[in-house]
């Protein structure tokens, strides 16, 4: 899983790596769902309820979000609509981070496997453990049981890693096998067709100008 440094953000340029951030967090979003979901339907049964019985509404912190904003603006979704907005919040939770991770990243002093899954810690510390609490998205931590801190961790991990990876295997396949930029071996395409093109004008008299063939 560990990839060359060559193969830099800045060698494909940032509006680029952004994107393929964002893309790469949307993949990580989704694995890291099916992950927490696999976890949670294995979980105690009472620290499920307890868990549940501490959110805030009963909600994860994207269905809060949901609600305020759908109170601030005076709607009143179906609970559908409702899912719905709460499933965009929660992808948009996790490909900010990820675009802005894309940008950045070649700053850690670790790569590969470890730089996704510090940023995955990163994010669950931050995020998980104190902004959701602070701003009033989830309960303090203190009150859940032990598993959804464990499944949050693990969930989590799970994202940052396949961001990287997911990032790695973008920046690979765009940015070339030798490390350089799209706009690099753009030009260098450019140059040969230009010698292609000058050697054929050169050669040209014995050509048939209709379909470029040598006549007989």
């Amino acid at each position: 899983m560990n990839v060359n440094r060559e193969q830099s953000p800045q060698n494909i340029g940032p509006l680029a790596t952004g994107l393929m951030g964002a893309v790469a967090g949307a993949v990580g979003v989704w694995l890291m769902d099916r992950t927490d979901w696999f976890m949670w339907n294995r979980e105690d049964g009472a620290a499920r309820a307890k868990t549940v019985a501490v959110r805030p509404g009963g909600e994860a912190p994207a269905g809060v979000l949901a609600s305020r904003v759908e109170k601030h603006v005076g709607a009143r979704p179906t609970d559908r609509q409702h899912d719905v907005a709460e499933v965009a919040i929660h992808y948009v939770i996790g490909v900010g981070p990820a675009a802005i991770y894309s940008l950045t990243r070649d700053k850690l002093p670790v790569s590969g496997a470890a730089r996704g899954l510090l940023y995955g810690l990163g994010l669950f510390l931050i995020q998980d453990e104190a902004l959701n609490a602070a701003s009033g998205l989830s309960a303090k931590p203190q009150r859940y049981p032990w598993q959804p801190h464990a499944r949050g961790l693990v969930a989590h991990l799970v994202y940052g890693l396949t961001t990287e990876v997911s990032l790695n295997l973008m920046q690979k396949a765009l940015g070339g096998s030798n490390g350089r930029s799209i706009t690099e071996n753009g030009r260098q395409a450019t140059a040969d067709i230009a010698v292609v093109k000058a050697r054929e004008l050169g050669a040209g008299h014995g050509r048939n100008p209709r379909d470029g063939r040598r006549q007989s």
